[in-house]
């Protein structure tokens, strides 16, 4: 009779992968903080968005410096905005 001398290992790559999904599950994204130009900075706005359905998204765009900002903002249950996304677009300049 033949008996393997096969030592158990561990698949090193599948491993390492499953270690790093669980630490990056576990992280989160801090919120988005308002700045000059937003809808919120400042606070909310004093007038509510009363015929949007909850859930929408409202975007705003501004320049601030040398950039187009894009903001986009989602009408929560209580009729408040929060902010979800910014991307800035550089301004050419010729």
């Amino acid at each position: 009779m033949v008996v393997s001398k096969r030592a158990f290992r561990p698949c090193g790559p599948l491993v390492l992968l499953a270690v790093l999904g669980l630490a990056l599950a576990g992280c989160t994204t801090p919120d988005l903080e308002p700045i000059p130009g937003s809808i919120t900075y400042g606070g909310q706005p004093r007038t509510k968005l009363t015929k949007a359905p909850v859930g929408s998204m409202v975007p705003h765009t501004f320049v601030s410096g040398s950039s187009f900002v894009k903001e986009t903002y989602v009408i929560q249950p209580d009729r408040s905005l929060r902010l979800v996304r910014r991307d800035y677009f550089d301004i050419p300049v010729n």
